[in-house]
């Protein structure tokens, strides 16, 4: 499938160390983590070592200083074998190590991107609260300056791998006052660590899919921040926030492709093997119909993701293109997945087979890090940009 694209020998043999390394490392161990909803925290210093999360970066701070297209190939690789390993490494490398190049200061990338990179500390992201998730500017974790830090007090939700020890989170919080609210221009990014007094993990969320990946609230009460923590300037961690997400959809839709390819695959090969009437159920054109349309759909959204990533190691701006690929390839994930299981019939609804995990896993790329309608807001918008 991927041979639609015009890829180098570095992208080449990138795609095939991430393949290799999901094959025997992640793919054999899925099953079993979806169903103990179990974290495996060796993956991370797995990936460390291979290079695989500090993709993106630059050398001098010991990343492989690769491509867009690269790390979506990777990234691609991955989730084909497990979902829930991609969002982890989706998330580590799209938003916080991205914030931290970005705006972070000489001595924040001095601090934890090489430990980002090498695997020995994981990124995460805290926007969402409780009451706060597509209107995420409207959040309520609030800082106060006192002296030579920042107080902050509040829970973000749904965060990925929030409960890994050695993490680094990039946390939004309001700086402006419950008396003069400024909106999003109030609100500032934080880097925060699990070591800080009054940080703690809150709820552990039991997910329909992506069960591997634990999904948790933090709470910070009275956890004193460094200001020499504070992520760019005051009152801007909302536009990073937004900004970073440009990126992290391109990490959502690579995740959605793999989902779909590995449903695909396997319905696929089901197709071949299971005969009814006397003739393998491939033979029948309603079959045929069905796994030509889940093809064709990840053929599609394969090459709106890449178009998209070269434009952007163009430097050009993908606002729309972005949001574009992660609602087509999230809707083609569930769309693809559904397929699967409906061409396994009976055996799609029990966990004897993948297809019923690759449904569950496919369902959550609609939602997080903006939902298809939010995507469509997005695209809407950007029409009369």
């Amino acid at each position: 499938m991927t041979d639609l694209l015009c890829l180098s020998e570095t992208q080449r043999e990138i795609q095939r160390l991430a393949r290799d390394f999901a094959r025997e490392h992640v793919a054999p161990f899925a099953a079993a983590w979806d169903r103990d909803a179990h974290f495996e925290p060796s993956l991370v210093r797995q990936m460390g070592e291979l290079g695989f999360l500090g993709m993106l970066l630059p050398e001098e701070h010991d990343g492989l200083a690769l491509d867009t297209t690269s790390y979506l190939l990777a990234l691609e690789e991955i989730a084909a074998a497990d979902a829930s390993t991609a969002v982890m490494m989706s998330v580590h490398n799209s938003l916080p190590t991205q914030m931290l190049l970005r705006w972070g200061s000489e001595a924040q990338q001095e601090a934890f991107l090489r430990p980002m990179a090498r695997g020995e500390r994981l990124g995460a992201f805290a926007l969402s609260e409780p009451d706060a998730g597509s209107d995420a500017a409207s959040l309520r974790t609030q800082a106060v300056r006192d002296g030579d830090h920042w107080v902050l007090n509040g829970t973000k939700s749904w965060v990925t791998s929030g409960t890994y020890e050695d993490l680094v989170v990039l946390a939004m919080a309001r700086t402006d006052t419950p008396e003069a609210r400024r909106g999003s221009k109030g609100i500032s990014a934080f880097v925060l660590t699990p070591e800080m007094p009054g940080f703690r993990v809150g709820k552990k969320e039991n997910k329909l899919g992506l069960r591997a990946s634990p999904t948790v609230q933090l709470v910070f009460e009275e956890v004193r921040v460094p200001a020499a923590n504070l992520l760019g300037e005051e009152g801007q961690g909302f536009v990073y926030a937004m900004q970073s997400l440009d990126h992290g959809r391109l990490g959502i839709a690579a995740q959605s492709i793999g989902i779909a390819r590995a449903a695909l695959e396997a319905a696929r090969l089901y197709a071949d093997q299971r005969k009814q009437f006397g003739q393998p159920i491939r033979q029948f054109q309603a079959i045929q119909f069905k796994l030509a349309d889940m093809a064709t759909r990840i053929a599609a959204a394969r090459a709106l993701l890449h178009a998209t990533a070269a434009a952007k190691d163009r430097g050009e701006r993908v606002t729309q293109q972005s949001s574009m690929c992660k609602l087509f390839a999230s809707e083609t994930a569930m769309f693809v997945a559904d397929e699967a299981v409906q061409i396994f019939g009976g055996y799609g609804y029990v966990k004897e087979y993948p297809v019923e995990r690759y449904l569950r896993d496919a369902k959550v790329t609609e939602i997080y890090e903006g939902t298809s309608e939010i995507q469509r807001v997005v695209i809407a918008r950007e029409l009369y940009v």
